[in-house]
């Protein structure tokens, strides 16, 4: 089977109907248009293997990763998704594993209402590119940038799940429980936050995705921003499942630093905290507020635009590690 013979068997399906798409699979290009008073959001990942997936995931779960983590960039900022392009990178045309993979990944495009509108084929080490494209509204998109002292820092879901589902995968542990299948699937299946991205587009001031750990992605904006920030460690948003199977310790080292949540961090100026509230009763999505943005200060250890930690609302000295670092680590 030929490159243009595996896209039209397994990609070149029906998609979604787009009426912003004029060109899709099949030529060098796709053409699409953009609404008047919007603005295109544009972002790409890689996901290589043995670097972001381990050889044992199913094709299932991969597909649908990759598109996830995408589509978490665009919740970040705001957007709502409207087309993705893949690039895959195969050692070698295996028909069964094609299958599973692209059934998974254009099911997953349905659920979210986004349309395959090109990509390409290669031979090499097993590793997935995906850009993804949404549309927010003009002047009306969370950048990094826009923090303000004084606003308050909320994040989604609950932190450290991934980070620990991923650690009993390494060590070989089976999900014999209810604590230990809601962990593994957390970190195989994390849930981008659309919904809620859409939500926080005129009240919110800034936000990102957790990627890399809370430690190190709220960072960014503060680094961004020109601010610091203090955090509650006794307000972290923690799982049952994860409590249930980790000490206090360990937990909040998988809650900064794990990363793999696809939870947003955001901030919002307390005047916007009440209608927050209120949309999140419409949402079913749990925010919580970890602290807040205070003017930049200086650390011995991590210099300006740090993180300062309490507990309780008392200063203690914490010890975290910063975050996960491709090249670093």
């Amino acid at each position: 089977m030929g490159e243009f013979d595996l896209i039209k068997e397994y990609f070149e399906q029906q998609q979604t109907c787009d009426d912003f798409v004029q060109l899709s699979i099949g030529d060098d290009c796709a053409l699409v248009s953009v609404p008047e008073n919007y603005q295109l959001a544009i972002t790409t990942d890689t996901m290589v293997e043995n670097t972001h997936f381990l050889p044992s995931i199913t094709p299932e779960d991969l597909a649908y990763k990759a598109v996830a983590t995408n589509l978490s960039d665009l919740a970040a900022i705001g957007a709502q998704p409207k087309w993705l392009s893949l690039a895959l990178t195969l050692p070698n045309v295996d028909e069964s594993w094609l299958e599973r993979f692209s059934q998974s990944l254009l099911q997953t495009l349905k659920d979210y209402n986004v349309t395959l509108i090109g990509g390409d084929t290669t031979k090499g080490a097993l590793s997935v590119t995906i850009t993804a494209q949404g549309l927010v509204e003009k002047g009306k998109a969370l950048c990094r940038h826009q923090a303000k002292v004084g606003d308050l820092i909320y994040v989604s879901g609950t932190l450290g799940d991934s980070t620990a589902g991923l650690q009993q995968i390494l060590s070989g542990k089976s999900a014999v429980g209810f604590d230990e299948e809601f962990l593994q699937q957390r970190h195989f299946r994390p849930t981008p936050r659309i919904t809620l991205g859409r939500a926080l587009a005129d009240i919110a001031h800034a936000a990102i995705d957790l990627s890399d750990g809370l430690n190190s992605d709220l960072r960014h904006i503060l680094k961004r921003s020109q601010c610091a920030a203090e955090i509650d460690l006794s307000n972290l948003p923690l799982s049952s499942s994860l409590l249930n199977l980790y000490d206090r310790t360990q937990v909040e080292q998988f809650a900064l630093s794990g990363g793999e949540d696809y939870e947003l961090c955001f901030t919002i100026p307390p005047k916007n905290q009440p209608l927050l509230e209120f949309r999140l009763k419409n949402l079913d999505v749990p925010c919580t507020c970890i602290g807040r943005i205070v003017p930049e200060f200086e650390t011995k250890k991590c210099g300006q635009f740090s993180i300062r930690f309490l507990r309780d609302g008392q200063p203690i000295d914490y010890s975290s590690k910063i975050g996960f670092d491709h090249f670093k680590e």
